[in-house]
């Protein structure tokens, strides 16, 4: 009884408290109980749910809890005295103080062994990074946690994110600052969109604190059906396919033939997509049930026509936190800044020492003074750098924020450049058609245009999905060169034939995905009409359904990783 107990309530790293899993149901279904009673005191249920939530985030990643009060601790004091501090510097002092220490923690647990990795290749050191807060809380508590490795929290990346936007909003008057640090801590921490989001501003979750719980027939409706359908996207799309085929492609490309490298690539395409998404939608059902609304993170980001337009399609929460956080306080497309470049120097550094040779530094330095050269000679080239190179250096440090490698660096400077072209390729075709003296017709007037567009976006996409799914930059190069010089159709239907599930699964999953959005809303809405019991029966039915196809090995969310 005691063991069972000890299983129920501490933390084991085997077994993670995952929405994929029977334990969280059963633990949800306790909060929503206990919520049941409490839902009319804000004040109660606000505390109740930082409550649960801590216990949720423990559950999931340990005593890394204690980095979670941290910075709930700090924000929540910061927030305060940015509010009450009259004068413009003493205001930008205590913001930078917040963005700082929020910076700080995820640089120190993300990036950690990369900067000593560096450090000892230029100097040849042997340095071994270790937990400096694991090694304080021994000493101090005479506890006996591990401090020789230092392992990733789940979620910092999007918690660190979520409070310095509060800072930010504090400071520009968008938010006043909470004045409760249990309502504080249950906007930092609230489960379901804890560890992978979608990130929530201040602006627009701080207000739900104070909102009178509401919940009618038709949001009960859309909460369950966003469930049941993150539930699906999850477990029958992206699982069964990553198990059964691009999992076992990507772990040794040189084994497989590059038709097969190929499908297994434009198979992650569709895991990673619904597994992300998925996730996300059974956070935004989640919140739903407990009457909170959390922003729409994904929009059939695969119908994109250009990757501008897939960047607002795709990971809406962070794509639109890195414009307003970043790329606007850059300059925007008006022009470069002191921070531009203090960003592209901090690019330019980590690039650098990742590469931990002397020419690749050198290299840089070159292409700066190439590119200022161009620039005295030719204005117009002098201005096209200056307005395009804050979304060069957003896109990279995107790229940087998923992880301190090579592969995420030319991840998002393709992403980037792809965006870079596509500006161009909309100047050049404007000019063209004026010289032609061609009429202008709307975009969705062009219904050739836009297949032809969703065409080359999502294969361009795809594309750079080589070095968002490889494990590191050889497996990159095997893939790429499987792709590129072993691609034979010759085994196709060999290969078709002996996957032929999934490769149903992925044919289904992307015809899904590019319905047309008002039969979505349509099948969506009348699942929502049902009776209770209809809903009842067909959420037991997809239940039944996905323990049937149910993998043997639990498969983490993706985004956890970051």
């Amino acid at each position: 009884m005691i063991d069972r107990l000890k299983d129920i309530l501490l933390y084991d790293e085997h077994t993670p408290l995952l929405f994929t899993r029977l334990y969280f149901w059963v633990f949800f279904a306790i909060v929503l109980a206990v919520y049941s009673i409490i839902y009319r005191q804000k004040a109660v249920r606000n505390a109740y749910l930082f409550l649960v939530s801590l216990f949720f985030y423990y559950k999931t990643s340990g005593f890394f809890v204690s980095i979670l009060l941290v910075s709930t601790i700090t924000d929540f004091i910061i927030g305060q005295r940015i509010y009450a501090t009259k004068n413009e510097l003493g205001k930008k002092l205590w913001l930078s103080l917040s963005i700082f220490i929020n910076l700080f923690i995820l640089a120190y647990f993300k990036y950690a062994y990369f900067f000593t990795d560096a450090f000892n290749t230029l100097l040849g050191t042997h340095y071994t990074p270790i937990n400096h807060f694991a090694y304080w809380t021994n000493s101090f508590f005479g506890t006996h946690f591990r401090f020789d490795k230092i392992l990733l929290p789940v979620g910092v990346s999007f918690f660190t994110f979520q409070t310095i936007s509060y800072s930010v909003d504090v400071y520009r008057g968008l938010v006043k600052p909470v004045r409760n640090i249990l309502d504080f801590g249950f906007f930092v921490s609230f489960f379901p969109q804890l560890v992978a989001g979608p990130i929530v501003r201040a602006a627009d979750f701080v207000p739900q604190l104070y909102k009178k719980y509401s919940l009618t027939k038709e949001q009960f409706g859309i909460a369950l059906f966003m469930i049941l359908n993150g539930l699906v996207k999850k477990l029958f799309l992206a699982d069964y396919i990553a198990v059964n085929f691009i999992d076992r492609v990507f772990t040794n490309p040189l084994s497989y033939t590059g038709f097969e490298n190929l499908m297994a690539l434009y198979g992650y395409s569709l895991q990673v997509y619904a597994d992300f998404s998925g996730y996300t939608d059974i956070a935004i059902g989640l919140a739903l049930l407990m009457g909170f609304r959390l922003p729409k993170n994904f929009n059939s980001p695969y119908k994109a026509t250009s990757t501008g337009e897939f960047w607002k399609r795709w990971h809406i929460s962070l794509s639109s936190w890195l414009k307003d956080y970043l790329y606007i306080p850059m300059g925007g497309n008006r022009s470069g800044s002191a921070f531009s470049y203090l960003s592209m120097f901090v690019i330019a550094f980590f690039i650098s020492i990742l590469a931990a040779t002397i020419w690749v530094p050198i290299g840089i330095v070159a292409l700066v003074l190439l590119v200022y050269g161009i620039g005295l000679i030719s204005p117009a080239f002098k201005n096209w750098v200056s307005t395009n190179i804050n979304l060069m250096m957003t896109m990279l440090l995107g790229g940087l924020w998923h992880g301190s490698s090579w592969n995420f660096v030319v991840w998002g400077g393709l992403n980037g450049l792809g965006i870079l072209i596509y500006k161009m390729w909309r100047k050049f075709k404007k000019w063209f058609q004026g010289k032609l003296g061609i009429q202008r017709q709307e975009e969705k007037e062009k219904w050739y245009g836009r297949m032809v567009g969703i065409f080359l976006t999502f294969n361009f996409i795809t594309f750079t999905r080589i070095w968002f799914r490889s494990s590191d930059f050889v497996i990159a190069r095997q893939v790429l060169s499987q792709i590129t010089q072993h691609l034979s159709f010759t085994v196709a239907w060999d290969v078709l034939v002996g996957y032929k599930w999934v490769f149903i699964t992925m044919l289904i999953g992307y015809i899904i995905h590019w319905l047309p959005t008002n039969w979505k809303e349509g099948y969506k809405m009348a699942f929502v009409r049902m009776p209770y019991y209809a809903q009842v029966v067909v959420a037991f039915t997809i239940s039944f359904f996905l323990y049937q196809v149910l993998s043997s090995d639990m498969q983490p969310f993706i985004y956890f990783a970051f």
